[in-house]
């Protein structure tokens, strides 16, 4: 199955049966599962380990940064940051957050990718419903702003276009408080993707762009 292109609902649940063993258990049969390095494995192990959250967080998120690594492919960031760390943070908001903070300047990019896989998923589910806790995250998303490698900078603009289309005013006031940082072009395009075109020219003019 995983070899096969399985629809990913299917892998979702069986990625949950998987869980109903213990964590200790669950984890070594997900390693047999992660040395394949399929992209479906990679929705099994996510949906294991989303299930282990509660009472398992700092392992379960040391885990899916360890298989993020063992990837070494920029759909694992995306597939594992929203179903593991995704997930943590609507569960647990400060406490997830708090686990998450080395991962912004994690030497692997596809680590770094993930942080902003994070909070594009966050964002996406809040639906403009937790504005503080929005501003927090643009905060938590500052170290990278000027990140230059190429994978990870497009998870962590998607974080911020995403927060841009559903907290807008927030973003907004968080991109006019970075003028004076040199983020790629394409960051600033991202990051202004779903803003009101006169937001967007607001922030362009912060930054001697035009967006």
């Amino acid at each position: 199955m995983l070899d096969q292109r399985t629809p990913f609902p299917l892998l979702e649940e069986i990625g949950r049966h998987l869980a109903l063993d213990s964590f200790s258990k669950t984890k070594r049969f997900l390693d047999r599962v992660a040395a394949r390095k399929t992209e479906g494995g990679w929705v099994v192990i996510g949906a294991a380990l989303r299930e282990h959250l509660n009472g398992h967080l700092e392992a379960v998120l040391e885990a899916a940064r360890g298989y993020i690594v063992l990837a070494d492919v920029w759909y694992a960031p995306d597939i594992l940051g929203e179903r593991v760390p995704g997930a943590a943070l609507l569960k647990a908001f400060e406490p997830a957050l708090e686990q998450l903070r080395p991962w912004r300047k994690d030497p692997n990019p596809w680590v770094r990718r993930a942080a902003g896989v994070v909070v594009h998923y966050w964002a996406k589910r809040t639906q403009g419903k937790a504005p503080q806790q929005a501003t927090t995250l643009l905060e938590f998303l500052s170290p990278l702003f000027e990140e230059r490698e190429l994978g990870a900078l497009k998870g962590v603009g998607w974080g911020l276009k995403t927060l841009g289309r559903h907290y807008p005013q927030e973003t907004v006031r968080w991109l006019n408080a970075q003028r004076g940082r040199r983020p790629r072009a394409l960051m600033l395009r991202k990051a202004v993707t779903y803003l009101p075109e006169h937001l967007r020219e607001e922030v362009g003019r912060g930054f001697g762009a035009s967006l």
